[in-house]
């Protein structure tokens, strides 16, 4: 009678890993959360960018406060959510697939790191700094400067690979394969924006702005209902196939 709890156990941890995989409680909690935070924040930057961009008097003139204020705001809360989603995926995700989704995490968490420092640094001593060629240089968000290119180095790089080791997660059909769709779409119009840098041209950053805007918004989206779908277990049950 003694033995029954482990052999119980074994065989649901079994059960688990011939289904698909399955999250705890708590992480499906997480992961919705997360997903529906990340569309959130990610359409109100866009109808914020869209009202700054149509209160200006001229396509050269940088948006102005209160919408760039608000902006930087949402994109330092935007790192958290994104963060938290990218660790829910990696939970999720089936053993042959653990390395990739790692690979997501880590990316996504320099993503959060670098950006959320940069407009930090953007909102505070950006702001407080006189306005001079050499400040301008360090906290302008014109190119060239060097904010400007960390936040290239964030969003077009690391938030390019993390999205396309995502992608890798998602096998398989339906859902899945609309997930990585969008996930490698995402991925591949980010990487673009990089081509600014090359070129000198900084239009060529509208693409990757539209993959993770108008794009990634559509996959969280659909992680959001797979993870809705998705079957719970105990804690337990995932620790031992986790184990396994």
């Amino acid at each position: 009678m003694r033995e029954k709890g482990p052999v119980k156990l074994d065989v649901l941890a079994q059960r688990t890993r011939a289904r698909k995989p399955a999250l705890a409680t708590s992480g499906r909690r997480l992961g919705l959360a997360a997903a529906v935070a990340c569309v959130l924040v990610i359409m109100t930057y866009g109808g914020v960018l869209i009202a700054g961009l149509c209160a200006l008097p001229s396509p050269q003139v940088p948006i102005g406060d209160p919408f760039f204020t608000i902006l930087e705001i949402l994109i330092i809360v935007l790192t958290l959510p994104l963060v938290a989603l990218m660790s829910v995926v990696h939970a999720w995700a089936p053993q042959q697939a653990k390395v990739y989704s790692s690979m997501a995490l880590v990316f996504m968490s320099l993503l959060a790191g670098v950006t959320a420092c940069v407009h930090f640094v953007i909102l505070t001593v950006g702001h407080a700094s006189p306005p001079n060629e050499e400040m301008a240089l360090l906290f302008s968000f014109t190119w060239p400067s060097v904010v400007y290119a960390l936040d290239i180095l964030a969003w077009d790089l690391f938030f390019a690979l993390a999205v396309l080791c995502a992608a890798v997660v998602f096998s398989g059909g339906g859902l899945l394969r609309l997930i990585r769709a969008l996930l490698l779409l995402s991925g591949t119009m980010a990487l673009l924006g990089l081509v600014s840098v090359v070129v000198g041209d900084m239009r060529w950053r509208f693409i990757g702005i539209a993959g993770y805007v108008l794009v990634f918004p559509l996959a969280v989206t659909c992680i959001g209902v797979l993870f809705f779908r998705v079957p719970t277990v105990t804690a337990a049950v995932c620790s031992a196939t986790s184990a396994e």
